[in-house]
C-alpha cells in the first residue's frame, strides 16, 4: 500500500482521541503479543450521533466484529466499516475498565509515586479525552475493543479467549462519515493475565478508494445497504461531489 498520511504509536496504557474525515484508511496494528485497544466512535460533525452498538450487532446477526461488518450509529449511518483483518474476531460486549477493577486486579498505583509507568484505566483514560472534544462521561458508550476476542458458552458466561492476538496483527477500517475516534490502550476488563498486559499500537492512515457495487461491507447483509444509503443521503444533501452513486438515485 502507498504510503501513509498520517501515522501514530498509542503506547501501552495511553489514549489518544483524533477526528479522521470520511474516506480514509485507518489501519491498527499491534506492535505485541495480547494488544487491546478500546474504542469509541462518535459523528464529528454532530457529537450527539454516535456508535450504536445494539444495532450494529443486531442488524449484522453478530457479537464480535470482523470483515464486512460495519459500526452503526445511532441515526442509521455507517461511521466505519472493517475492509480487511487478520484475527476475524474483535470484541464487542466487554466494555473497558475501570479504576476500582484495575486496582483489585493489578495493584493500586498512582502517578505521584510511579509518574508515567502507572496502571491506567479505560474509565480514566476515556473521561480525559471526552472533556477534550467537548463531551463528558455522560456521554460515555460501549467501546469496540479492537485485537480482543471474547465470546459467551452455552450457558451465556463470558470467555476471553488468550493468544488470540499475537504481534503484528492488523485490522482495517474505512470511515464512511467524518468520525472522532476516543482511544484508550488498556486490556480488556476479561483478560485474566495477573500482570498488567497492554502492548503499543500503531495507527497509519491513509486515502481511501471509492467505494464499488461490489464492496464487501455495502452487500454484507439488506441492513448494511440501508446503513450506506442512509449515509450516502446525507452527505449527497450536503453537496458532496463524491456521493455521485445517491445524487443518481435522487435525481440531482
Amino acid at each position: 500500500m502507498k504510503n501513509s498520511i498520517f501515522s501514530k504509536v498509542i503506547p501501552a496504557g495511553g489514549k489518544w482521541s483524533v477526528t479522521i474525515g470520511k474516506r480514509r484508511l485507518v489501519s491498527f496494528t499491534a506492535l505485541g503479543d495480547g494488544a487491546n485497544l478500546s474504542t469509541m466512535m462518535y459523528h464529528a460533525n454532530n457529537l450527539t450521533e454516535r456508535y450504536n452498538m445494539p444495532d450494529t450487532l443486531k442488524a449484522q446477526h453478530t457479537a464480535h466484529l470482523t470483515k464486512g461488518h460495519v459500526m452503526m450509529s445511532d441515526n442509521g449511518r455507517v461511521l466505519a466499516s472493517i475492509l480487511k483483518d487478520s484475527l476475524g474476531w474483535h470484541d464487542s460486549i466487554s466494555g473497558y475498565t475501570s479504576r476500582k477493577g484495575t486496582d483489585e486486579k493489578y495493584g493500586v498505583t498512582t502517578y505521584q509515586e510511579l509518574r508515567n509507568n502507572w496502571l491506567r484505566s479505560g474509565e480514566e483514560n476515556f473521561a480525559v479525552e471526552l472533556v477534550r472534544n467537548g463531551l463528558g462521561v455522560r456521554d460515555s458508550i460501549p467501546v469496540l475493543n479492537l485485537f480482543s476476542k471474547v465470546y459467551c458458552d452455552e450457558n451465556g458466561d463470558m470467555h476471553f479467549a488468550e493468544n488470540h492476538c499475537t504481534e503484528g496483527a492488523a485490522v482495517m477500517l474505512r470511515t464512511e462519515m467524518d468520525t472522532l475516534f476516543v482511544f484508550s490502550n488498556t486490556p480488556n476488563p476479561l483478560d485474566p493475565k495477573s500482570e498488567y498486559p497492554s502492548v503499543p499500537v500503531q495507527i497509519d492512515v491513509f486515502d481511501a478508494e471509492s467505494v464499488e457495487d461490489d464492496d464487501v461491507c455495502v452487500n454484507f447483509c439488506p441492513e448494511n445497504r440501508r446503513a450506506f444509503d442512509n449515509t450516502w443521503e446525507y452527505h449527497a444533501l450536503l453537496g458532496d461531489s463524491k456521493s455521485d452513486r445517491f445524487k443518481e438515485k435522487l435525481g440531482f
